[in-house]
């Protein structure tokens, strides 16, 4: 067969979810490739969101005539992210939202165990992605330019703008589609159409307008440092809370839990 089965993909996750609780719980002494790991997570969500305002906002002509355009300019960009965290093997919090639920309802790990990993690879990844903004972005200049320095300000109001009940329900809308996205991969047996999986819905949930806490954690500084009126407060509270809370519950509840009911056996 091309792919695996559901059940296939299930069993696989589950081991991935076991390797991940016992990076993050030091048992073999891991605790420094573990955070490199979540750094490195941070760091790639980061560059796909830095590409995805590069290309998506560098035709405005274009755009303004085809307003879908820039969604979708930006939608193909962004997913190079989470292609280079699925290959490489990195810590993304978004995916392991999913990714541990099978081993923790087999009751082979515990509901601590996936919140220490959950909380350390969060912040992790904060680290990465603030590390590659000042690093790779501000410091080179790559927005400083127009139309991408009024671009990543527009963005970074937009999303502090958002109720939170509206960040939070597009923070679901996001991570379910990434986790499908880190489903269909596993279900690939070849690089390419690994690559593939992870691109089709996270370009859909980029070009749908969804939120993804681990990529806000780039747009949102990178925006504060082009002198964007955006403080930490509303950055955390306004949009960080929300979406996480959102994200969380698209990856571990939809996809999770979900397809652990459905194919794990009982």
């Amino acid at each position: 067969m091309a792919t695996r089965s559901p059940k296939e993909v299930i069993e696989s996750a589950a081991t991935i979810g076991a390797n991940k609780v016992a990076l993050s719980s030091g048992k073999d002494g891991t605790y420094v490739r573990f955070a490199l790991l979540t750094i490195l997570a941070g760091v790639y969500i980061a560059f796909g969101g830095v590409l995805s305002v590069i290309l998506g906002f560098g035709f405005p002509e274009i755009s303004a005539a085809n307003p879908a355009m820039q969604k979708i300019l930006s939608g193909a960009a962004f997913p190079v992210g989470l292609i280079l965290v699925v290959v490489l093997g990195a810590e993304l919090f978004t995916g392991n939202n999913a990714l541990l639920m099978p081993h923790w309802i087999m009751r082979r790990c515990s509901l601590w165990d996936v919140i220490v990993n959950w909380t350390l690879v969060y912040f992790g990844n904060f680290v990465g992605a603030l590390l590659f903004v000042y690093g790779l972005v501000y410091l080179t200049g790559l927005l400083h330019p127009e139309p991408y320095h009024s671009a990543i300000i527009a963005i970074a109001k937009a999303k502090v703008s958002l109720t939170w009940l509206t960040a939070f329900m597009r923070g679901i809308g996001a991570n379910w589609c990434v986790c499908l996205a880190i489903w269909l991969a596993l279900s690939a047996k070849s690089s390419g159409a690994k690559m593939f999986g992870c691109w089709l819905p996270v370009m859909a949930f980029v070009a749908l307008g969804y939120e993804h806490s681990v990529a806000n954690m780039f747009f949102i500084p990178a925006a504060m440092l082009e002198g964007a009126d955006v403080t930490i407060a509303q950055m955390v509270i306004g949009n960080l809370i929300p979406v996480t809370i959102g994200n969380i519950i698209g990856g571990a509840l939809f996809v999770g839990c979900v397809h652990s009911y459905l194919y794990l056996k009982k």
